[in-house]
């Protein structure tokens, strides 16, 4: 009898084991059935393919990282992802702890994958990012011209932000004015702007703080990659725009967070730019700036890097943004064929914003929005402007937008359905603004929509072409 009682306490400690050799010995990331997304869609769209990436688990801990949240373990997690790209693939894990870092860059077949409890935050000291190649600082994680990419988990990759972005004044209270002062930095513009500059704790990288606020960058930025996988992370508080693919192709984005202060300046959630075949679903964006983008360059270089196109955006919730769904202002390269519907939009300054201006326009083509619900939006419903000029940190009131002339690039906003969007309290229902003598914003069709009001149902120039079918414009009764 007792031997048998030790056999099966053999049997379950071997079992034990290969659970845990399964475990490092994973085949990598699971495949997921985004196939049947793409049923019943306005138009046909190409489907993004899944990157393949299997082979060994490795841990950071393995290469000398430690995750105590004061040692920088950069050139650990870079070891871990070039050890397992020369190998042929597999995940590099971070475990559950703080993980300090300066800038990564991820490589062919290999997913990182952040723990439960694991925080990656990157490191506050801008000489670790400084580069003689580009005049922007190095993204915190990077990945050019690579395939099978991913950032997959229950993590949290957070950018210090608040060391890199500058502060307008009007838009924090005085508690928080007095915080960010105690870091040090500069005051300009007669008190109107702060910027993390001369800060107490690390020293500066140029010789003037609007220099150094031109070196910010993005938190993940892969340029001219392909096959993309980022599922379940939390990305915060970026020095600049959050999750940022550029020129790639395949990506899916599912169920990540991207959040950060509502004031952060230029702090986008997710953009596109110039990208083809892309699935946004599931996700969360909480942001301080345009939390879902499209954009597909300036001028000439946008019309060479071609346009985005194929793109599937649903099931997503957008709390603040300056737009919950934005095309532009980056529009030259154009956009194709997207289907954007089942988005919940709370808190946003614009739900659906469509923006740009001469120089940085472009076509549209085949773009349906359907089923948005929105409440609480501080500006519009939805908007079309075809004057938007980045102000970029300026606090000066009363710019000019874009003058027309020869008109180079011009803005075309053409062929979009708008379907079944229920709005509780705009400031506005509707604003569109055109441009004289253009054919700038042409074959608008909105469809069955409410849109109840506080200020105005419509602000239109006369310039557009917006045709409205079952569209109602409610507000307060006021008798």
């Amino acid at each position: 009898m007792k031997s048998k009682k030790l056999l099966a306490t053999a049997a379950i400690s071997l079992v034990a084991k290969l659970v845990i050799v399964g475990l490092l010995f994973s085949s990598g990331t699971k495949a997921q059935d985004y196939k049947g997304r793409y049923k019943d869609l306005q138009t046909k769209l190409a489907a993004p393919a899944e990157p393949s990436i299997k082979g060994k688990d490795v841990i950071v801990t393995e290469f000398g990282a430690k995750g105590d949240g004061v040692s920088l373990c950069h050139e650990a997690l870079q070891k871990a992802i070039d050890k397992v790209s020369a190998s042929g693939g597999g995940r590099v894990i971070i475990p559950e702890g703080v993980w300090l870092s300066g800038p990564i860059e991820l490589k062919s077949h290999v997913e990182l994958h952040l723990y439960r409890n694991a925080i990656l935050v990157f490191s506050p000291d801008k000489s670790l990012y400084t580069t003689k190649k580009s005049q922007r600082c190095l993204p915190a994680i990077s990945a050019k011209g690579q395939t099978d990419i991913a950032i997959t988990g229950h993590g949290t990759i957070d950018g210090s932000g608040k060391y890199w972005r500058p502060v307008k004044r009007s838009k924090v209270s005085d508690t928080e004015w007095k915080e960010y002062k105690k870091m040090g930095g500069e005051e300009a513009e007669e008190g109107k702007l702060w910027f993390p500059y001369n800060l107490k704790n690390f020293n500066n990288i140029t010789d003037d703080a609007k220099k150094e606020e031109a070196k910010r960058a993005d938190l993940f930025r892969p340029t001219d990659c392909k096959r993309i996988l980022l599922r379940g992370v939390t990305f915060q508080n970026s020095p600049r725009f959050h999750v940022h693919p550029v020129t790639c192709e395949d990506i899916i984005i599912d169920g990540i967070t991207v959040r950060c202060p509502w004031n952060a300046q230029n702090g986008d959630g997710i953009d596109l730019s110039n990208c083809r075949r892309a699935l946004i679903c599931n996700s969360t964006v909480d942001v301080g700036d345009d939390a879902i983008c499209m954009k597909s360059g300036i001028g000439e270089s946008g019309v060479k890097d071609g346009p985005t196109e194929d793109v599937l955006v649903e099931d997503c919730v957008v709390y603040h943004g300056h737009g919950g769904f934005v095309l532009g202002s980056d529009c030259s390269g154009g956009m194709k064929r997207m289907v954007v519907r089942r988005l919940t939009m709370s808190g946003t300054d614009t739900g659906l914003r469509f923006k740009s201006a001469v120089g940085r326009g472009g076509k549209t083509e085949k773009i349906y929005i359907s089923d948005v619900v929105m409440n609480d939006i501080k500006d519009e419903a939805v908007t079309f402007s075809c004057s938007y000029v980045d102000k970029k940190y300026s606090v000066s009131e009363g710019k000019d937008g874009a003058t027309v002339k020869a008109a180079p690039y011009s803005p075309e906003f053409s062929d979009i359905t708008i379907r079944n969007v229920v709005c509780r309290e705009a400031g506005v229902g509707l604003l569109s603004e055109g441009m004289p003598d253009f054919k700038a914003v042409y074959d608008i069709k909105m469809e069955d929509c409410t849109f109840f009001y506080t200020e105005k149902d419509r602000v239109d120039d006369g310039n557009c072409r917006i045709t409205l079918d079952r569209v109602k414009f409610v507000t307060f009764d006021r008798k």
